[in-house]
């Protein structure tokens, strides 16, 4: 299952932005700041994530039910809840 060339700047966007917001709780960490400012930022790069998760498992759900190619094996429901649970 690859990422949709749709979905990838979506995808790859909510990435870049969870990176800077987890520098950015590394860089309040380092100069000790308030621990619930740093756990709410915390909590947006965990969001962040969690929807670039989101689309690429909807990117890659769609893709498979619509064209699941030839050398590609399509997903079970099982691997499919396998996958929706690993980000939950």
């Amino acid at each position: 299952m690859k990422v949709e060339e749709e979905a990838a700047p979506a995808v790859l966007n909510r990435l870049r932005r969870a990176q800077g917001q987890l520098a950015g709780v590394i860089a309040m960490i380092e100069s000790g700041r308030d621990c619930r400012e740093v756990v709410t930022q915390l909590a947006a790069v965990s969001r962040a994530l969690d929807r670039a998760g989101f689309k690429i498992v909807a990117s890659g759900m769609r893709q498979c039910l619509t064209d699941p190619g030839e050398e590609a094996q399509p997903l079970t429901e099982q691997e499919l809840e396998k996958l929706f649970l690993a980000l939950a």
